[in-house]
């Protein structure tokens, strides 16, 4: 996986680059499925994963540049045009969603297998790890039960989570967004700043420059990843393959932890906390519903049922995907 003997370019290849890229930047914007997975799935992984490692080391070839310059165009198109309506279907369809990310979660555990085995005492350990890091963020939640306004700090983290998910095979980008409380801000203001180029009044400077407060910190930190990720997976998928794997592979069993499909998103009331801030009577109305509090419900039998279709569907889709790119 690691070679650093890369394709010639060919029509097909760079059709396969612009595939994966596309699903790169989708798996960005849904959680529970890794943009590194489907790279692997579409068969470009390597080339991206050396293409990255060696503009990051200053070493400039044309078709490395060609090749990365298709992944990375197609991923920001595709994550420029979902944001808005992937954002409002979890929203309005949060459980749905959920138990859609928790089998596309599942599905890449058999690319990431297939990498591992035969797995040895340090890829155990390292898997028991991984789900240990995963279960805790789960359970402390970082950035959502506070109910504050995002720092910059927290958003350049996110950043750095997003890249990570580009480059680490198994990661979801879109999950770690969930867990930082991040994830329905960004995807709100990448569709704010895309209505504000957009708009029929011409752009909305004003506008523009608050996503910017979004995009800056966010922006730094998706640099810092992939720079720092990208070398550091070479050199310990070089040098520490097995244990490397079992880590991945335990951040992605470990991710649906956090997934629980059985909530929604519920009006606050008055004297309840949004956004660090009371609420009042006269500003329940004007509250969005993207910042409305989650709570869970007990799900009927046909909605345990309907979420069990739903995660072997996600389930199946990244599995689908993975064979393309196997058969490509």
């Amino acid at each position: 996986m690691t070679s650093t003997e890369s394709p010639q370019i060919g029509a097909s290849y760079l059709i396969r680059c612009v595939i994966g890229g596309v699903l790169m930047g989708l798996a960005n914007l849904v959680p529970g499925i890794s943009g590194g997975t489907m790279l692997l799935a579409a068969g470009v992984y390597p080339a991206f994963i050396n293409g990255i490692a060696e503009v990051t080391t200053l070493k400039f070839r044309v078709q490395t540049l060609i090749k990365l310059a298709a992944i990375v165009a197609a991923a920001g198109i595709a994550i420029i045009a979902g944001a808005g309506f992937i954002k409002d279907l979890v929203i309005d369809h949060r459980w749905v969603m959920y138990a859609i990310f928790i089998g596309l979660t599942l599905g890449g555990a058999p690319v990431v297998w297939k990498l591992l085995r035969p797995a040895n005492l340090a890829a155990w350990v390292s898997c028991l790890v991984g789900i240990a890091v995963m279960a805790l963020m789960a359970f402390l939640q970082p950035g959502v039960s506070d109910g504050g306004d995002a720092s910059y700090l927290l958003l350049f983290l996110s950043g750095l989570a997003g890249a990570s998910a580009m480059i680490l095979p198994g990661i979801s980008g879109g999950y770690l967004l969930l867990i930082l409380g991040q994830y329905i801000a960004i995807l709100s203001a990448i569709e704010q700043a895309k209505t504000a180029v957009l708009g029929d009044g011409g752009p909305d400077m004003a506008v523009l420059i608050d996503a910017m407060h979004v995009f800056v910190p966010v922006g730094v930190g998706v640099v810092v990843g992939v720079v720092g990720v990208s070398n550091l997976v070479r050199f310990l998928l070089d040098r520490y393959a097995k244990a490397t794997l079992g880590l991945l592979m335990g951040l992605l069993l470990g991710a649906v932890l956090g997934l629980w499909p059985f909530q929604h998103s519920v009006e606050p009331q008055v004297g309840s906390v949004v956004k660090g801030r009371v609420v009042t009577a006269e500003q329940i109305s004007e509250i969005d519903r993207e910042d409305y509090p989650l709570e869970t419900f007990s799900p009927s039998a046909g909605q345990i049922a309907a979420a069990l279709a739903l995660i072997g569907l996600g389930f199946g889709t990244t599995q689908l995907i993975a064979r393309v790119g196997r058969s490509s």
